[in-house]
């Protein structure tokens, strides 16, 4: 075996045994911000086989302070390849592939398909649920987090554990962000190190399983807190889905959340532009029998007006959340 993974192979929750899955396993990892850089130069370093990285961002210099795999050299690269590029140089035993394009539900199946972990570490909402609903149909585990300001969590998710659905039906009301509310890189450093090692944990088959657990990380009072999902019963009914838009029918009523000020021309000629407030504070009068398909930036606005018609009535609803 080589030297590089001496000090690990030795482990007994490890050995050549585990060793060897490693080298067999293949980690989707969705996201390479900063939570996907600390997850990437782990798996890397751990010798996971193969790492599939999809993102479809580009290098800023605002990411440097908490996204260490990118130099200065980086900025306006995608990132898929600039990690790639810098990962390789750490591990070159590693089969990597740059994936540069946005997850969402037109590819999530395809992509969950090959992993035996899926790593979300793109830190959104939608892309949350998109992945979770992919992973619970493979019966792939899923370990996702999430870090705004001076506290995140982590939760390892489905692969015969409950699915995020089963632990947060609801989305928030409003979707902060990084560029908003400010980040610490140390915190996002962290929180990446754990997806990393839960990952890590589930592809050795450690016992207990890490899967249905989540532990929360306040870096402000340092405190850790956490509890056991693995009892959680999934959401009834049918779920709330996101869908592409290339999902959109002539059939549909489309409403697009967006202000013309965010969006001056829609992407889908015949939506109606309305608000979600208006959804909510008003009693809407749509035909009962098409799919009422409501678009927004994040899919948080598209949630909460989703609700708002299926308090009124009108159970066919579907989501889109554009991204940036």
């Amino acid at each position: 075996m080589s030297d590089r993974y001496a000090r690990q192979s030795i482990l007994p929750e490890v050995g050549t045994e585990g060793q060897a899955r490693l080298a067999a396993a293949t980690a989707v990892v969705v996201g390479a911000g900063g939570l996907g850089c600390a997850v990437l130069q782990y798996l890397t370093a751990a010798g996971v086989g193969r790492l599939t990285i999809v993102d479809h961002d580009r290098v800023e210099e605002s990411n440097l302070h908490r996204q260490p795999l990118y130099r200065m050299s980086d900025l306006g690269r995608p990132k898929v390849h600039a990690a790639r590029a810098a990962l390789l140089q750490s591990n070159p035993e590693v089969s990597i592939d740059a994936l540069e394009e946005r997850l969402g539900p037109a590819n999530a199946a395809r992509l969950v398909a090959r992993a035996d972990v899926v790593i979300d570490a793109a830190d959104s909402f939608a892309v949350t649920y998109v992945l979770s609903d992919a992973c619970r149909r493979a019966n792939t585990p899923l370990v996702s987090a999430s870090v705004l300001g001076l506290s995140g969590y982590v939760g390892a998710f489905c692969g015969g554990a409950p699915s995020y659905r089963a632990v947060f039906p609801e989305m928030p009301r409003a979707a902060g962000s990084c560029a908003e509310a400010g980040v610490l890189g140390t915190a996002v450093g962290v929180l990446g190190t754990l997806q990393a090692h839960l990952a890590l944990a589930v592809l050795l088959k450690w016992q207990p399983a890490p899967l249905g657990r989540l532990i929360s990380v306040d870096f402000r009072t340092l405190r850790l807190g956490g509890f056991s999902f693995a009892g959680a019963p999934e959401p009834a009914g049918t779920a709330i889905a996101f869908i592409a838009p290339t999902e959109v029918s002539v059939a549909d009523i489309v409403i697009d959340l967006r202000s013309l000020a965010e969006v001056p021309v829609s992407p889908f000629p015949s939506a109606m532009r309305i608000g979600v407030e208006a959804l909510e504070q008003t009693r809407m009068s749509f035909p009962a029998e098409p799919r009422i398909v409501l678009c927004c930036r994040t899919g948080v606005r598209a949630w909460r007006a989703a609700r708002a018609l299926q308090s009124q009535g009108h159970a066919n609803v579907a989501l889109i959340a554009m991204g940036e």
